[in-house]
Parts: structure tokens; C-alpha cells; sequence
């Protein structure tokens, strides 16, 4: 139960990811930077304008030169800020890279394993077969094309004229219902089915005429 609980999950997490987290680190800390050192730079100039009005030339020309060196370090930060973004790009870029020959790589081994079931002969086998069933039944296809003479055509029409010449002549089914019974012919048999059913109840008759 405790190494059932106690095994760790595998972190998803690579070492490259690792490296282009602290990089951005570094990359937004040097921002941090710059920025607060543009802030400075802006005091400096408006504090030396301040000297200058009060005659304190000097101290207003020392002032400009620590605020020249910071221009230089703001500089600096900028080419840091630029290495950085531009090795982070590089690292997700051979990320990308890596996936897509990792995909490439998966994608040739179906392939071979695809062709270890099917070989090129195999292939050429079943085109060869295909083109030979496609030849012989252009064969018979031909064969019944040509062996039919014009007398036969003219027989095969003249029978196909016949046949429709008898649908044309079959008298039509009727819509309506028959009736049951006619009136006419019910009339006629009525005495002789009232004497048969007579003599069926004679009891002196013999089993065969009953």
C-alpha cells in the first residue's frame, strides 16, 4: 500500500522546458532593471536642470556623467534582453524541431512495417493479376459483341416487338371489385341446389350419393 501510494507521478517537465523557464526569468528581471534605471535617468536630467538654475554648474556636470554611464549600462541590458528572447526562440524552435523528427521517425517505422506485409512483389503481383482479370474480361466482352450475326439482331428485335406487341393487347385488369355471386347464374342454379340439398337428408340413400 505505501508504494502504491507513495510512487511519484513522472514529471512531464523536460530539462529543456527547465532552461526556458529560468531564461525568461532572467529576461523579465533584466526588464525589471531597465526600467527602473530609465526612471533614474529621468530624475537625473531633471535634478541637473535644477543645478544649473542654481549656478551649480559642476555638480550638474558630475551628475550627467553618472547619468551617462547609466545610459551605457541601459545599453547593455538591451543586448542582454535580446540575447536572451533570441536563446529562448532557439530552444522552442529545436523543441519543434525534435517533435517533428520524432514524428518522422514513428512515421518510418509504420512504413517499413507496412512494407514488410506487402512487398513490392507483392504489389506487382496483385497489378499483374488485376490487369489480367481486366484483359479477359475485355475478352469476353468482345467475344459477345462479335458473336452475333445480323440475322440474330434482326430475330432479337422482332421478338422484342412481338413481346410488347402482347403487352399492348392484354385486356386491362378491372379497378372495381368482382360481386360475390351473379344474379343471372344464381337464378338458373337456385331449384338444383335446393333439390341436392334435399336429398342429402334422406337417410334411405346410400353413403356414396350423400
Amino acid at each position: 500500500m505505501g508504494n502504491l501510494f507513495g510512487r511519484k507521478k513522472q514529471s512531464r517537465v523536460t530539462e529543456q522546458d527547465k532552461a526556458i523557464l529560468q531564461l525568461k526569468q532572467q529576461r523579465d528581471k533584466l526588464k525589471q532593471y531597465q526600467k527602473r534605471i530609465t526612471q533614474q535617468l529621468e530624475r537625473e536630467r531633471e535634478i541637473a536642470r535644477q543645478l544649473l538654475r542654481d549656478g551649480r554648474k559642476e555638480r550638474a556636470k558630475l551628475l550627467l556623467k553618472k547619468k551617462r554611464y547609466r545610459e551605457q549600462l541601459l545599453d547593455k541590458t538591451e543586448n542582454q534582453i535580446t540575447s536572451l528572447e533570441t536563446m529562448v526562440q532557439s530552444i522552442e524552435f529545436t523543441q519543434i524541431e525534435m517533435k517533428v523528427i520524432e514524428g518522422l521517425k514513428i512515421g518510418n517505422e509504420c512504413l517499413n512495417k507496412m512494407h514488410q506485409v506487402m512487398s513490392i512483389e507483392e504489389v506487382e503481383r496483385i497489378l499483374d493479376e488485376t490487369q489480367e482479370a481486366v484483359d479477359y474480361q475485355r475478352q469476353i466482352d468482345e467475344l459477345l459483341a462479335g458473336s452475333f450475326t445480323q440475322e440474330d439482331e434482326d430475330a432479337i428485335l422482332e421478338e422484342l416487338d412481338a413481346i410488347t406487341q402482347e403487352q399492348m393487347e392484354l385486356p386491362e385488369v378491372p379497378s372495381e371489385p368482382l360481386p360475390e355471386k351473379i344474379p343471372a347464374l344464381q337464378a338458373l342454379l337456385g331449384p338444383a341446389q335446393d333439390q341436392l340439398s334435399s336429398i342429402r337428408h334422406w337417410d334411405d340413400l346410400p353413403r356414396g350419393i350423400a
